[in-house]
């Protein structure tokens, strides 16, 4: 897969492709479905598929302060592109100048003068150009005056849902995640939710009880699962093993600043300094306060036999 940062990576004579634009955080099952839709297309064609994405999240430009938690790093989002068979990767960096493009501009320049589209694949509620004035049948009308086709798929809704017809979104897997119930966001996500990070030096307080951690510290803006103790899978150097994450600010020990560890089962490794990841598939509890030392190791060893029931092959 192609990747290009900007308008002006784009190769010089590139020819006529099919397009699909959003941020795509997640790139959960809604976005799946837009993205292989375009893959489809292009397929049929005989033409490249483009995926085109932005950076910063456009939130953070409009409104500074506002950044959404994010569901995947941009590395990972361009994996999981490339895993549906999307031929380049287009990054467009936000700025205030990107937020103030009129609709007709941005259909022009980005769509037509760059990519060549042939056919543009979004979901039913895209929107684009300054204020967001853009909507799919205004994107009809210059798809018209400019040569290609617009498709706006419906969003997905899972009516098994215990909520009932919710539509999956990036909004609502983070409410999930936020929420801890990270085995309903990877319903939505079509795979386990991940938060990646460097690990850093903890104060060992794990490998005094006898469990020793590993401290992930993720990016900055990082979706991480709320306060509790959950069954992950601990993602480094193509390995992925069995783990009980802790989430919170060990209130057993008046602990104050917020962690993530990770208890890698049955390894002795020091994983420090190493970029590593956590693919959370569900919440064992919350973030308790104990009494005594003795009763929270007790309490960890029943996590982590829980952990082995829940990740067993």
């Amino acid at each position: 897969m192609l990747r290009w940062r900007g308008l002006e990576d784009v190769p010089t004579g590139w020819g006529r492709s099919v397009v699909t634009v959003g941020v795509f955080d997640g790139v959960h099952r809604g976005h799946q479905k837009l993205i292989r839709r375009a893959v489809s297309v292009a397929a049929e064609r005989g033409l490249p598929s483009v995926l085109v994405t932005f950076d910063p999240h456009p939130t953070e430009v409009i409104r500074p302060g506002h950044h959404p938690a994010q569901l995947t790093t941009l590395a990972r989002r361009a994996e999981l592109v490339a895993e549906l068979g999307v031929s380049a990767f287009c990054v467009l960096p936000f700025s205030t100048e990107m937020a103030k493009m009129p609709a007709d501009e941005f259909a022009h320049e980005v769509l037509v003068e760059r990519l060549h589209a042939a056919a543009v694949v979004v979901g039913e509620n895209f929107t684009f150009g300054h204020g967001a004035r853009g909507d799919v049948p205004l994107l009809r009308q210059y798809g018209r005056r400019f040569g290609f086709g617009v498709e706006g798929l419906q969003l997905i809704t899972d009516t098994n849902d215990p909520h009932d017809g919710v539509t999956y979104s990036s909004t609502y897997i983070r409410s999930c995640i936020d929420g801890g119930d990270v085995a309903l966001a990877a319903q939505a996500l079509g795979r386990p939710h991940r938060v990646e990070g460097v690990v850093v030096r903890g104060d060992r307080r794990g490998h005094e009880l006898g469990f020793p951690t590993a401290n992930v510290e993720p990016p900055r803006y990082s979706a991480v699962p709320a306060d509790g103790i959950y069954a992950s899978w601990f993602v480094h150097g193509g390995r992925r093993l069995p783990a009980a994450t802790s989430i919170g600010t060990n209130p057993t020990f008046s602990g104050r600043q917020r962690t993530v560890e990770a208890y890698v089962l049955d390894v002795d490794e020091d994983y420090y300094g190493h970029h590593v990841a956590l693919d959370f598939v569900d919440r064992l509890r919350g973030m308790d306060r104990f009494d005594s030392v003795p009763a929270l190791v007790e309490q960890m060893g029943r996590d982590v036999a829980r952990v082995r029931e829940l990740l067993a092959p």
